[in-house]
C-alpha cells in the first residue's frame, strides 16, 4: 500500500468519524436498518465515549445534511445563545475564560442529536444510544492519539484543584496512569446514556439531570441557569450555498462562520490553480492569500444581515479580492478573533459524515470547545460540560463583542456539495480558526488537483495566524517554504509531518451514477471509516 491508506467502498452506506468505535457505531445502525440521521446520534453519543476530551452531549454543534426524501439540503444549529447571566463585562481578553465554570455554554449536542433523530430517522433513542452505553460500560481501550491527549491534559487540569478530584475520578480512577491499551470505563456516564434513552432529552433540558448541572456549577461560581436549558430549542435553518468548479457546496448561515470558508473558495474560483505544480510556491501562495483576505472580510463584517452576505459574496466583492491576491504585495491581518489574540487557540473539536443507502448524507461538526471543556465535569453523570464561552469576542472595543442572550458566533464549517442537483460529497473538520482554513486547502487538493478523497486528506495542511504567521506541516519542501517566505508569508513548518493543529478531516463521497460510497478519515487523529 506504499504507506497509504486503501480506498473503503460500500453501496450499503459509509460512515466516516474521528474513532473506530464511533464508526463502527454508526455503521452497527446502518445495518440494523436506521438511516443516516439514526446513525449520526448513535456517532455522536459515541464519541462522547470514546474521545471525551473532545465530545461531549453537553457541547455544542451544527449539521449540514442532504434530505433524500425532500431533495434538499438543511442545517440543523444546535449552538445555544449566550447564557443570559454571561457577566461579559467581567473580562477583558478571552484568555480568562479557557477553564471553569464560567466558560460553560448551554449544552446543545444531545438536543441536536434528538432533533436529527426525531425528525428525519426511524429509531428509538435506546437502540440509538445503545452502542455507547456498551462502550462506557464495558470500557474501551485508549488508542494513540487519544492516550496522547489524556497524557498532554492530565497535569494541564491537574493545575485546578476545584476541576481536577472529579476529572481524575471519570478518566483516571484509581490513580491510572493514561497509556495506549488502558482500559477506560466511565459507568456514571453509561448511566446518564440509558437515563437519557428512557426519559428522553428533557432529562437535561429542565429536568433532573440539567438541575445537577446546574446546581454543581453554581457550587464552583458559574452563570448557567435552568432557564438557558430549557429556553433552548435547536434552530432548523436553509444553508449558504456556493458555487466551485463543477460543485454547489452548502454550509450553515450566519451567525456560523462558514462563509468565510466559501468566501475563500470564491476568491480561488476565478483562478486556474490546476496549471500551478501541486504544493508549489505558486499553488500556496494563492491559497494562503486568498484565505487570509477572507478572514479578515470575515472578522470585520461578523454575522452578517442577508444582505450584507450577499454584497460581501457578490460577483463584484470578490473579484476585487481576487484582484488583491493577485498583485503579489504581502497581506497581513487578522485570522482568529477582532483583535490579535497570543498562544495557541486550544480547539478540540470533532467531526463526523454519514451517507446511507437511501440517498440521505449528513455532516456533522461538534464540540467540547478546549482540551476536556472548562475541565468540569459533573458528580455521578460523567459529563465533562464545555468551555465555549471561551470563543466569546469579550474584549472591549470590538465591534463583535458578545452579550449576554445573543448569538455565539461559531467557526465550524459542515459542508455537503452537490454536483447537477445531487449529492456527492459530505466533508467536515475540526480545528477552531482553522476549520475554515484548512477545509478550503483540502478542497483545493481534491477539486483543482484532482488527489483521490483520501488522500486530499492526507495531502499536508496548514496553519494561518494573526498578522502573517503561518505553520506547515513538514511534508512541504524546504524549498518551498523558503519561496513563500521571500513573497511575505512568516512561515515556519511544524516539528511534526501530521498534526492535529491542521485539523482532523472526515468525508464520504457517493457516486450518483453507480451509488458507490467511497469513506475516507484522517489520519492526523484515530480516524476511521465503517460500512454497514
Amino acid at each position: 500500500m506504499h504507506g497509504r491508506r486503501p480506498t473503503i467502498t460500500s453501496l450499503h452506506g459509509m460512515v466516516a468519524a474521528a474513532h473506530p468505535h464511533a464508526a463502527q457505531a454508526g455503521a452497527r445502525i446502518l445495518a440494523s436498518g436506521g438511516n443516516a440521521f439514526d446513525a449520526a446520534a448513535a456517532v455522536g453519543a459515541a464519541l462522547n465515549v470514546v474521545e471525551p476530551f473532545m465530545s461531549s452531549l453537553a457541547g455544542e454543534g451544527l449539521a449540514t445534511m442532504w434530505v433524500a426524501a425532500e431533495q434538499r439540503v438543511r442545517v440543523l444549529d444546535f449552538v445555544p445563545p449566550i447564557p443570559s447571566a454571561f457577566p461579559v463585562d467581567r473580562f477583558r481578553e478571552r484568555a480568562e475564560l479557557e477553564r471553569g465554570p464560567l466558560p460553560v455554554g448551554t449544552p446543545g449536542n444531545l438536543a441536536g442529536w434528538c432533533e436529527l433523530a426525531g425528525t428525519y430517522g426511524r429509531k428509538p433513542l435506546a437502540e440509538i444510544f445503545a452502542p455507547a452505553i456498551a462502550l462506557a460500560e464495558d470500557g474501551f481501550a485508549l488508542a494513540e492519539f487519544g492516550a496522547e491527549e489524556f497524557v498532554e491534559q492530565a497535569p494541564l487540569l491537574a493545575r485546578h484543584p476545584a476541576l481536577y478530584e472529579h476529572w481524575a475520578r471519570a478518566y483516571l480512577p484509581g490513580g491510572a496512569k493514561p497509556a495506549i491499551g488502558m482500559l477506560l470505563r466511565q459507568p456514571d456516564l453509561g448511566a446518564t446514556l440509558r437515563a437519557l434513552a428512557t426519559k428522553g432529552p428533557e432529562h437535561l433540558y429542565g429536568g433532573e439531570l440539567g438541575a445537577r448541572i446546574v446546581a454543581h456549577l453554581a457550587s464552583l461560581g458559574g452563570i448557567l441557569q435552568l432557564s438557558d436549558l430549557t429556553d433552548f430549542k435547536p434552530v432548523w435553518r436553509d444553508p449558504l450555498p456556493a458555487r466551485y468548479r463543477d460543485l454547489t457546496i452548502h454550509v450553515p448561515p450566519p451567525p456560523c462562520e462558514g462563509f468565510q470558508f466559501l468566501l475563500t473558495l470564491r476568491i480561488l474560483e476565478g483562478l486556474d490553480l490546476k496549471t500551478k505544480a501541486h504544493n508549489s510556491v505558486d499553488h500556496l501562495d494563492l491559497v494562503y492569500r486568498a484565505i487570509r483576505l477572507a478572514a479578515g472580510i470575515r472578522i470585520a463584517h461578523n454575522n452578517p444581515p442577508p444582505d450584507r452576505l450577499a454584497d460581501i459574496m457578490s460577483d463584484a466583492s470578490v473579484a476585487r479580492l481576487r484582484a488583491r491576491v493577485l498583485d503579489g504585495t504581502p497581506i497581513s491581518g487578522p485570522t482568529e478573533q477582532w483583535m490579535a489574540q497570543a498562544g495557541e487557540d486550544p480547539a478540540h473539536t470533532t467531526s463526523f459524515s454519514i451517507a446511507d443507502r437511501e440517498g440521505n448524507m449528513v455532516c456533522v461538526t461538534q464540540s467540547l470547545g478546549s482540551p476536556f471543556g472548562s475541565g468540569v465535569v459533573v458528580p455521578g453523570t460523567g459529563l465533562c460540560l464545555n468551555n465555549f464561552l471561551y470563543w466569546a469576542d469579550v474584549q472591549p472595543g470590538s465591534p463583535n463583542r458578545s452579550r449576554p442572550g445573543g448569538a455565539l458566533l461559531m467557526c465550524m464549517s459542515p459542508s455537503i456539495s452537490t454536483r447537477d442537483g445531487k449529492p456527492v460529497l459530505a466533508l467536515g473538520t475540526p480545528g477552531s480558526y482553522g476549520i475554515l482554513q484548512t477545509q478550503a486547502q483540502a478542497f483545493v487538493h481534491h477539486i483543482d488537483f484532482g488527489l483521490p478523497l483520501q488522500e486530499a486528506i492526507e495531502a499536508p495542511r496548514a496553519r494561518l495566524w494573526d498578522g502573517r504567521f503561518i505553520q506547515t506541516e513538514n511534508r512541504v519542501a524546504p524549498e518551498v517554504v523558503a519561496g513563500l517566505a521571500a513573497r511575505g508569508h512568516a512561515i515556519e513548518a511544524f516539528t511534526e509531518g501530521w498534526t492535529m493543529k491542521v485539523g482532523g478531516m472526515q468525508a464520504v463521497s457517493v457516486d450518483p451514477a453507480t451509488g458507490l460510497f467511497t469513506g475516507a478519515a484522517d489520519p492526523r487523529r484515530d480516524g476511521y471509516v465503517a460500512t454497514p
